[in-house]
Formats: C-alpha cells, structure tokens, sequence
C-alpha cells in the first residue's frame, strides 16, 4: 500500500508538471501574439535602371506563391490534411525557391508578387529567402511586407510547425516611389493563430504622365477564417483599389485569393464542386465598379494554379485556380496564363498577365 501511495504521488506530480508546462505554453503564445501596425511604411531599395512606365507599353507581371520553399510534388501539408509540417530540409528549401525564381525569371517579367516568401522560419530551417530572391533579381528594386510573424508553435507534436516570420515581396524592374502595408481583418476568435498575419502592400510607382501605377500585393485568408472575414478582407481591399482609380491612378492587383477564382475553376478541373472552406467561388459582387477580373487565358485554356496538399501530387489529383489579377479599366489586361510546373517546386504554379497602361 506504501508503494501504491508512493507511484500515485508520482504520477500525480508529473500530471501536474505536465498541465503546469502547457499552461505556461498557452501564455506564451497568447502573450506573445500581436498584430503588425497597419499602414507601415516600408523600405524600398531602389536598383532598378527605370523611373516610371509608359503608356501603351506591354508589361508582364508574374505572380508566384513560393509555398515557403517546402512544396516538392510529393510534400503534403498538415493542415491541408497530410502529414509534414516542415521542409524536409535546407537543401531542399533552397532548390526550391532557386526553381521557383528560375521559371519566374524565365518570363522576363518587369513586376513580381511573391507570396510566402519566409525570412526566419523553422520550417523553411532558417533560409532567408527574401535575401535569396534579391541576389537572383539583382537588377529590379524591391520591398517586403511581413504577414507571419509567429510564436514557436508546438504542433504537430512529431515535428512542430515552429516560429515563423514570412512575406510577400514585390519586385520591379522601373524604381518605386514608396510602398505601404496594410492589415487585412482577421478573425477575433483562437484560430487567429493558425492564420497568418494578412496584410496586403501597395506600392507605387511613377507613369509618364504624371499618375501612378499601383502593385496590389495580397494573399487573403485560407485557415482559422469565416466568410465574413474573407468578405471583409476583400471589401477593404477593393475600396482602397476604388479610391486611388477614382484619384487616376492605374491599379493592378495579383496574388492568392484563397477562392475559387473564376468561381468554377474547381468544377471545370476536377468535374465536382469544391469541398474545402478555403476554396469557395470568388464573390464577384464585390468587385467594384471600373475593375476588371482577369479572365481572359491564353487559348481559353481553363489550367490550374494550385492543388491541395492532403497527398503528393499526381496528375488527377483536386487541383484549382487560387491565384491571379484585377486591373482597373484604365489597365488593358492583354492576355493572362496559368504556367504548368507539375508543381515541382510550390503548391501554386505562376499567374503571368500581359498589360498596358491606356
């Protein structure tokens, strides 16, 4: 009976040890989440040989989301469903954003929107793949904009997600006159965490006669949100896209809308609707008035920009269009492709559009 006594003691402690280490955890987290300041200013390094666009000149802009240098074909993502929660290596994280910015390159594009471009992550081990894009894109100027910035996240437990700090990124071969974050609405509720710090940037640049081209960079929510979030998050977008069009200014805006983008891209590709909370058909009545939908593919080739990552990719597999671009009407959306990568090195492949400014 003594010995009994003696083991549940034990056991008791180390049950309280263990609530005691998970209460200190859970405050940690809370305690260190915050959300970034809205309508920061953000460093622009200029490098470009440009200072402003013309009219009537084609332009290619390429959008990538570069997947934080984890999605090989075969990787599948925990919370989309599969297993990993990590790259498989370093190596592994810098082939793929060498890839990533080697077809993107290939395009010879005068603007770029990255998104998920990781600064300081675990599970990108560390790479600092802005640092990394900057050297391949020696010639255009640049600037950043944060939208994780995360607490070591102790899940899944085999191998945690970590602490993140992550970006989207644009790039311009005609110098920029500023470039602006703004904080999308998020949710109030405890999924705020497993959601990303949602902001999209604006940043400007000069045209010949005097206005300004505006690159919307955006990457909306996917996990931990509510219709009404992501209808905020557009809303937001959009009136501030509707205000500099309403001043004269050109605007074009790509990214990953986490939605259906056409509103049937899933039905057309996969012969079913959607069945995930992340992929449902784009509001289009939302869109406001002087702006364009860029729907108008190479061939009318209706081609994927994304799969979800709950198994390794095969040919067959749920695949979608997530990702591409809005112009306003005083932008001429030449022609628009969604390139076909197998998605070697992202689990998006790039959005490349053709325009010119009226």
């Amino acid at each position: 009976m003594k010995a009994f006594k003696i083991i549940l003691k034990i056991l008791l402690a180390l049950v309280a040890t263990l609530i005691l280490v998970a209460a200190i955890y859970v405050a940690y987290v809370f305690i260190s989440y915050y959300r970034i300041e809205d309508n920061l200013s953000l460093e622009v390094e200029n490098r470009a040989e440009e200072d402003s666009a013309v009219l009537n000149k084609e332009y290619t802009i390429v959008s990538q989301n570069l997947g934080f240098g984890a999605y090989t074909a075969d990787f599948t993502f925990f919370m989309d469903g599969g297993k990993e929660s990590r790259a498989r290596s370093k190596e592994s994280v810098i082939d793929c954003i060498e890839a990533g910015a080697e077809k993107v390159d290939s395009f010879s594009p005068d603007f770029i929107l990255f998104q998920e471009v990781d600064l300081d992550s675990t599970r990108s081990h560390h790479v600092d793949q802005y640092l990394m894009l900057q050297d391949i894109f020696e010639g255009y100027s640049h600037t950043s904009a944060v939208n994780y910035d995360s607490p070591y996240l102790f899940y899944p437990f085999n191998s945690p997600h970590g602490a993140s700090n992550s970006s989207i990124a644009t790039f311009s071969n005609i110098n920029m006159t500023s470039s602006l974050r703004r904080s999308l609405p998020i949710t109030d509720s405890v999924t705020k965490l497993l959601d990303l710090d949602r902001c999209y940037s604006v940043t400007r640049i000069p045209v010949e006669n005097g206005k300004e081209l505006l690159l919307y960079n955006v990457h909306t929510s996917a996990y931990g949100s509510d219709d009404s979030v992501r209808t905020a998050q557009l809303t937001m977008l959009f009136e501030d896209m509707q205000s500099e069009y309403e001043k004269g200014n050109y605007i074009v805006c790509g990214g990953d809308f986490n939605h259906d983008f056409t509103g049937d891209s899933s039905l057309t590709l996969n012969g079913s609707e959607t069945e995930y909370g992340w992929a449902q058909p784009f509001p289009d009545d939302l869109v406001p008035e002087g702006f364009t939908k860029c729907e108008n593919y190479k061939d009318g080739e209706i081609l994927p920009s994304c799969r979800n990552c709950d198994i390794p990719y095969e040919e067959g597999n749920y695949t979608i269009i997530v990702d591409g671009f809005f112009v306003s009407d005083n932008v001429e959306c030449v022609v628009v492709e969604n390139i076909q990568t197998g998605f070697e090195y992202s689990d998006h492949n790039p959005v490349v559009m053709t325009f010119k400014l009226k």
